[in-house]
């Protein structure tokens, strides 16, 4: 082992030997000017965490990937910008998953769309340094000028002579380079990559569809037992007592003991009876068996019929809370030629991924081991030191794949109740929720009603709209996930204009759920414009355009948004999916809706038929999207938007969370 000074800040990159010949990469992200730290080399064969780019003389490069795969494809997308300006063959390229450490990986989370604009010019920069270094030692080695050298996959060439140097061949020379400065390295230019662009499979699809051990749920360890956790029906419930003695004389069972928690918070350890065992069946045939007592709190006087009646009762009121006002909303409404009023109400919803909760925890020696299949691993770190009184240090967190997030794994409130349970248990811990714990203790998409009010004028132009926005939240602040956005589209297209909301006090958990925010209010507001252009007796897709045509009204929002890209992927859509031109069979319709979203645009058409019985069936769904401008994988682009397509039909036809009596 070799043990590297402190960097300077100013360096984004030190190359060591390693054993064997080898090159060894190591770099720093988000942001660039990283707190200086130390590393250590690693010998062949090894995987150093703060290392993104590993070269050895076999021609295998083993890549870095940073952040919680958990679906979106982020664990070959961000190799992929990195193998493709190191100008190396995607085939030779070896992906591992980075260890959890904030002090050398910044920003080591998935959540929020962010990963791709986040690291799309570091891990570039990164793969490009490595480039440069290798030319570096070619034109040393030949006694050129580095400005003649250039490289193809894998291979460094001097034109002018004809020479070539593999990489392979460079790796010691590479080794004793200096790294250049991160902001002066050049980057290729886009018409030159061979990786990025060009669709490629998924680097863990082989593992996945052979059933190898890659998620949580399948995280096997000597002597592991395995653990229920069950918690109140009624959210943040208190034990009163439980039957503890009959569990523990249950077969398997070696502990089964209550765990007091705390209700400060809902998104921590929340209190309850840990039952483990020699199996999880074991574990869960003695839960079935469990009687407990519950202190269930107020939230048990809550009902999702009372939010109902209550969100209708405030709608007549005026709002608690106004986002924006612009013009005269209320006097234009009242000269308005025709005036439009509606109301839309959304569920809560459980995020239902496939793989259910579940981390395995081992706590020995006063030091927690954690595996866990999380969104956000450094901050699960954080709950596990402050909840169960370790110093952060002693915590290590080791990433799994996730089988499906959508924002349930931000939350870690699994993490730390296997923690908890294993600072009782000698010895490591499963603890495993079954599909029932998912859909009970869920932190809910929000649900929201939406009340409107919108003028027309004599020529079927929108000139005025109200919106009432009822959800769930405290003293004038939204709960989590439930926010509205002051720029809500009309906003800012349209002279008059008044959004307002009122919030509902709640006990009920609530979280992001994909697109946060966008998905629920998305349907209301959309859904509106269409009944406003019927109304105008106007076609629903150029109704928008024009709208979108009109000048912009006051400030630019917090987001940049753009409405010629807007404009442009509602005229793709119209194209592809022959919008208007088409004779459908009755009962047959189609719908156009657009949002705007984590810096996205997209518009989709769905036709759908409605059967004589009132049964709706969606035909097909086009989509248009404008991401940006470059798709990295396109590959795992078309996979993403497919898979918003399904997930959006079941959210719409299939899934809704009620409430009664404070419990799912």
């Amino acid at each position: 082992m070799t043990t590297l000074k402190a960097v300077n800040r100013r360096e984004f990159l030190r190359a060591s030997s390693i054993l064997g010949g080898g090159l060894l990469l190591a770099s720093y992200v988000e942001p660039l000017e990283a707190m200086t730290t130390t590393w250590t080399a690693g010998t062949a064969g090894e995987f150093v965490p703060n290392a993104f780019i590993k070269m050895t003389p076999d021609g295998i490069v083993t890549i870095v990937a940073k952040n919680p795969e958990i679906g979106q494809g982020m664990k070959t997308m961000l190799p992929m910008l990195i193998a493709d300006e190191l100008d190396v063959d995607w085939k030779n390229v070896r992906v591992e998953q980075g260890a959890v450490d904030p002090s050398k990986f910044e920003n080591q989370w998935a959540g929020g769309s962010q990963a791709t604009p986040m690291n799309w010019i570091p891990m570039r920069r990164v793969g490009a340094a490595g480039r440069a270094m290798l030319v570096t030692a070619a034109a040393q080695t030949w006694g050129v000028p580095e400005s003649e050298c250039s490289t193809m996959p894998g291979v460094v060439r001097h034109a002018s002579s004809g020479r070539e140097l593999k990489y392979t061949e460079l790796l010691e020379k590479a080794a004793t380079v200096a790294a250049p400065k991160l902001d002066a390295v050049a980057l290729k230019d886009p018409k030159d990559f061979r990786i990025i662009g060009k669709s490629q499979s998924g680097v863990d699809n082989m593992a996945i569809v052979t059933g190898k051990p890659i998620f949580g749920i399948d995280v096997s360890l000597p002597g592991m037992l395995h653990a229920a956790y069950v918690k109140c029906p009624v959210f943040a419930g208190k034990v009163v007592s439980a039957n503890l003695e009959e569990i523990r004389r249950q077969p398997g069972v070696k502990h089964a003991f209550v765990v007091e928690g705390q209700t400060a918070a809902l998104d921590g350890l929340m209190p309850g009876v840990a039952i483990v065992a020699d199996s999880w069946w074991a574990a869960q045939s003695a839960r079935k068996k469990l009687v407990v007592k519950w202190d269930e709190g107020e939230t048990a006087k809550q009902n999702s019929a009372e939010w109902a009646q209550r969100a209708l009762e405030l709608s007549t009121q005026a709002p608690k809370k106004m986002l924006r006002t612009d013009g005269d909303a209320a006097g234009a409404l009242k000269s308005a030629t025709k005036v439009v009023n509606a109301s839309y109400f959304y569920p809560f919803l459980a995020h239902a991924p496939l793989e259910p909760m579940n981390t395995t925890a081992w706590y020995k020696d006063g030091k927690f081991e954690i595996w866990s299949p999380t969104q956000f691993p450094v901050p699960g770190r954080q709950l596990v030191a402050k909840t169960l009184g370790v110093d952060e240090a002693n915590v290590t967190v080791h990433l799994t794949r996730i089988g499906g997030g959508f924002g349930r794994r931000i939350m870690n409130d699994y993490l730390v109740e296997a923690a908890a349970v294993a600072k009782q248990v000698n010895a490591p811990v499963k603890l495993l929720w079954t599909r029932e714990d998912d859909m009970q203790h869920d932190f809910y998409r929000p649900a929201g009603w939406h009340y409107f009010s919108a003028g027309v004028d004599a020529s079927g132009k929108l000139v005025a709209m109200k919106s009432h926005m009822v959800t769930f939240g405290e003293n004038d602040k939204a709960a989590r996930a439930a926010d509205a956005n002051q720029v809500e589209f009309p906003a800012r297209f349209i002279p008059n204009v008044a959004l307002g909301v009122t919030y509902m006090p709640f006990g009920i958990p609530t979280g992001w759920l994909r697109a946060p925010g966008s998905n629920g209010i998305a349907f209301a507001f959309q859904s509106f414009l269409d009944e406003v252009a019927l109304a105008a007796r106007k076609d629903p897709l150029q109704f928008r355009i024009d709208l979108l045509s009109s000048a912009v009204v006051g400030e630019a929002g917090r987001d940049t948004f753009n409405a010629e890209r807007m404009r442009g992927v509602l005229e793709l859509v119209r194209e592809k999916s022959s919008w208007g031109k088409t004779t459908l069979p009755k009962g047959t319709g189609m719908g156009v809706a657009f949002y705007f979203s984590h810096r996205g645009y997209f518009a989709e058409v769905v036709q759908a038929t409605v059967s004589k019985d009132g049964n709706v069936k969606v035909d097909k769904v086009w989509v248009a999207g404008d991401i940006g401008s470059q798709i990295i994988n396109p590959s795992n682009a078309e996979n993403q938007t497919q898979g918003s397509v399904l997930d959006g039909l079941s959210e719409a036809f299939g899934q809704e969370i009620t409430i009664e009596k404070g419990r799912v």
